[in-house]
């Protein structure tokens, strides 16, 4: 009999600690790793520098001298080297008129390079993927390119496909967010995510001035990356996601229209950079920070910024605030030990930098991605990454904040943790010859060749041949 009551008033805790066990069982499967990741490199013969891009500039038949100075004030202040990669089309004359068969061609490039590398590297079967994410923003076909990838890789027929489009340079967080969800519902998953931009059908050929700067920033690039959900793989990952919050302002009308693709005033296709894009930015940027700062920051840190805040305020109680009065700064160093920034162009890291505080070591990834490999949309951030792993900068423990900036408008971040040191083994960076970034002057040579232009007259101006 007592051995019966025993059994009957051990139940309930026997139930509680099955779920405990289930719970933490639960919350192991729930986490977000980055097994590995592969950037893209196109080959040499389509690098950008100066003497070609001079000569792409002359035979645009719709440009006229105000343009040429426009041009030459945006490259030169572009922050952008002489080695970055432009679509095949470019290099053949062909950017007026690009077919529906040059854009896939770039696809699959980026595919064959990327993919193949990270199968063959991780050892991981294609059909061992459970779950696709592709974000290539401003292309679709039919079939859709997620599609294109389980038909040349052969994988499961219950692999889950997500094609994602339109979400601009903050697309790669999106698809981080998609995968994120669905490790939480679902144990032992891996998944291939691939992040590009198709430069072929939007390289644009009219005069808008707000048009043009696109040719001006955006360059070819890639990545392919695969992330897990598996206890038994934690050991061989890069990075474990701590969190990510995403911020969309596309309520707004002035954000919603600051970056949009759209006709010109001749019908021609482009995509405009508007005005307001920097207070866009600005606003999702502050409006992601407040909600991402409680996640990454210790409290000590939330504590002074709270106190010295309300200080302030009770100090200026019923006064004018000065122009240029002090105001508490948050220290994001005191949770964060690197930085990686979207390279949008030399304007948005300088902003960033001085919103965070950050110093030149800190920004100097995103300055050489920007310089080496220019603005590779969604991408972008991973280079930055790979800057930093081809230096062996990421060590066991370290944390990295990774922010990117869409239109939309979108700003999304998210935290990831460095599981083991990393060396940069196979980093394309090191085939860039690491050693010698950064350079010692990141001055753009266009200015110096063509800075003539600026003191010419409209109408006596003629481009030699």
């Amino acid at each position: 009999m007592l051995f019966f009551l025993t059994i009957l008033s051990s139940i309930p805790l026997l139930y509680i600690l099955y779920i405990l066990i289930n719970f933490l069982d639960t919350r192991r499967h729930q986490k977000c790793y980055l097994l590995d990741y592969q950037l893209y490199k196109p080959s040499d013969d389509r690098k950008l520098p100066t003497e070609f891009c001079g000569d792409l500039i002359k035979r645009a038949k719709n440009l006229g001298l105000n343009e040429y100075k426009f041009l030459l004030k945006a490259i030169v202040s572009s922050g952008i080297g002489e080695e970055t990669y432009a679509p095949k089309m470019v290099f053949e004359g062909r950017e007026e008129n690009p077919s529906h068969e040059d854009a896939i061609e770039e696809m699959e490039e980026l595919f064959e390079y990327t993919i193949g590398r990270l199968f063959r590297r991780t050892g991981v079967s294609p059909t061992d993927i459970d779950v696709l994410v592709v974000n290539i923003s401003m292309f679709a076909c039919m079939p859709s390119l997620s599609s294109r990838i389980v038909n040349r890789y052969k994988m499961r027929e219950d692999v889950k496909t997500y094609n994602l489009c339109g979400m601009g340079c903050s697309a790669s967080l999106v698809s981080l967010n998609v995968v994120e969800s669905i490790f939480k519902s679902k144990k032992n998953q891996l998944a291939l995510v691939v992040t590009s931009e198709s430069l072929t059908p939007n390289w644009y050929i009219g005069n808008d001035k707000s048009m043009i700067l696109s040719n001006c920033l955006f360059r070819s690039g890639g990545c392919a990356m695969i992330l897990t959900n598996k206890p038994s793989l934690a050991h061989k990952c890069m990075l474990k996601l701590n969190c990510l919050v995403r911020t969309h302002h596309g309520a707004k009308d002035e954000s919603y229209g600051c970056c949009i693709q759209t006709e010109d005033s001749e019908g021609r296709m482009g995509f405009h950079l508007g005005k307001s894009l920097p207070k866009a930015a600005t606003r999702a940027f502050v409006e992601n920070l407040k909600q991402v700062a409680p996640k990454i920051l210790p409290i000590r840190e939330l504590l002074r910024f709270g106190i010295l805040s309300v200080t302030l305020k009770m100090l200026h109680r019923g006064q004018r605030k000065a122009a240029g009065s002090a105001r508490p700064v948050i220290n994001f160093e005191t949770g964060v030990d690197h930085f990686c920034l979207h390279t949008g162009g030399k304007a948005v890291i300088d902003a960033v930098s001085h919103s965070l505080g950050l110093s030149e070591y800190d920004i100097e990834p995103a300055r050489m991605t920007l310089h080496r490999f220019g603005n590779t949309s969604a991408s972008s951030v991973w280079y930055v990454l790979g800057y930093m792993e081809a230096k062996k900068r990421l060590k066991k423990g370290d944390k990295l904040f990774m922010i990117s900036f869409g239109a939309g408008f979108k700003c999304n971040s998210c935290m990831w943790e460095v599981i083991r040191d990393l060396e940069g083994v196979e980093n394309v960076w090191k085939e860039c010859n690491i050693e010698d970034y950064p350079p010692q002057t990141l001055t753009n040579p266009f200015l110096e060749k063509y800075g003539w232009i600026q003191d010419e007259d409209i109408s006596t101006f003629k481009l030699p041949e």
